[in-house]
């Protein structure tokens, strides 16, 4: 029981800070202003570490790429203790760090999946409330590259945009893959 409550409380931080390296990485890919609370707050938990891992990782393209591989070195770390304890593929070794850091990247992805859903559902439901709320831009800005393609491939019906219904549909489709392709390497992770 004791495992599992620090298992529990050390994986929620993880995630919490992996989230907010990949909420940077995304803003800043979509070109968003850092001028708004969730910018702010965004900076404030992650500047720490961002500054000084971009002196190491450039971006490219306009990408952060320090952000994401913060993400992912934050979810390295956690996968990595949590086959030490367990003991799972020997413990600590070769093979036990190569799928860390395979699991990693598939929890930084479905980490990602997660923030682009919130995205999506929030701008879905500040359209439907109060379209000129303050944070509606930031959002709309947010889930335009998600739900573009598919404004152009299914048009409104009867005046409902229905794209934020495929696109929460479509991620949720690859959360499910995320979590099987978890599960065959960490079985204790099946979902």
């Amino acid at each position: 029981m004791f495992a599992q409550l620090i298992n529990l409380i050390l994986g929620s931080l993880c995630d919490f800070l992996s989230f907010a390296f990949l909420a940077r990485f995304v803003m800043q890919w979509a070109q968003v202003s850092f001028r708004n609370p969730i910018g702010r707050f965004v900076i404030a938990v992650t500047d720490w570490a961002v500054r000084p891992a971009r002196k190491l990782v450039p971006g490219l393209f306009g990408l952060d790429l320090a952000s994401f591989l913060l993400a992912w070195l934050v979810q390295a770390v956690y996968i990595s203790l949590v086959i030490g304890i367990t003991g799972i593929y020997g413990g600590v070794g070769a093979a036990a760090m190569g799928v860390a850091l395979v699991v990693a990247l598939i929890e930084t992805l479905r980490l990602g999946i997660y923030l682009a859903m919130g995205v999506v559902i929030v701008m879905a439901l500040l359209s439907w409330i109060n379209p000129y709320a303050p944070m509606a831009p930031l959002f709309n800005q947010l889930s335009a590259p998600l739900l573009r393609p598919v404004q152009r491939m299914i048009p409104p019906i009867g005046g409902l945009d229905l794209s934020p219904l495929f696109v929460l549909l479509v991620l949720q489709a690859l959360l499910i893959v995320l979590g099987h392709l978890r599960g065959s390497m960490l079985p204790f992770y099946a979902s």
